[in-house]
């Protein structure tokens, strides 16, 4: 009878942390954050008669995603920018890129990325697969990102904090965008860079 107990008593002490491990408050959710559009920036590289690269960036942009840190899922996410906040440091190059040859900003006045998939590749590395909305065309874009820090803002705003790099390279082609390629004057492959401050939404603990 006694060592009956102990085998009770064993399997309760046992089966005790498995229980605390998958109570409701043991259990990882998931968290949104929004992008800190202070601390944002997206560069694209392209290049022009095979000399240099021309560089530029978009200056407005807005968007949110839904991470579990613990299980490491991403499970949504979007990014929009807007496409008449392209800059290039020449303003006659800016209105060109502006217009119907690229971007067509009066018909299409936001690119949009939208997260359809993530995969771990590492440590603080992932894949994040997504729809990429740009001229009226969709198509799939992989990014190579890095979580580059995860902790409470040291100063400002206060709150808890990721921060994140990620780049791709594309073919602008793929989009419809063809001007400059017969005579080689504009490359087709654009690369871009990201890096941003993603802030969990108050009252996500």
């Amino acid at each position: 009878m006694m060592l009956a107990k102990r085998k009770n008593l064993c399997l309760s002490a046992l089966a005790f942390p498995a229980a605390l491990a998958l109570s409701p408050a043991a259990v990882a959710e998931p968290k949104t954050f929004v992008i800190d559009d202070e601390h944002f920036s997206i560069v694209f590289e392209i290049m022009h008669i095979g000399y240099a690269p021309v560089m530029g960036m978009f200056r407005e942009v807005e968007g949110e995603f839904v991470y579990d840190e613990e299980a490491r899922e991403l499970s949504s996410g979007q990014l929009v920018f807007k496409s008449d906040s392209v800059y290039t440091n020449h303003k006659k190059r800016d209105d060109h890129v502006r217009g119907n040859d690229f971007l067509n900003t009066e018909e299409y006045p936001e690119i949009t990325f939208t997260v359809t998939g993530f995969e771990t590749t590492g440590e603080n590395t992932g894949k994040v697969t997504g729809d990429l909305e740009m001229l009226g065309q969709t198509n799939p874009v992989v990014l190579d990102v890095t979580l580059n820090k995860a902790a409470v803002y040291p100063f400002g705003h206060e709150e808890y904090t990721l921060g994140i790099s990620a780049s791709t390279t594309l073919k602008r082609s793929d989009w419809g965008m063809t001007y400059g390629l017969d005579q080689n004057m504009v490359g087709n492959e654009v690369t871009l860079r990201f890096g941003f401050e993603a802030i969990r939404e108050s009252g996500m603990f």
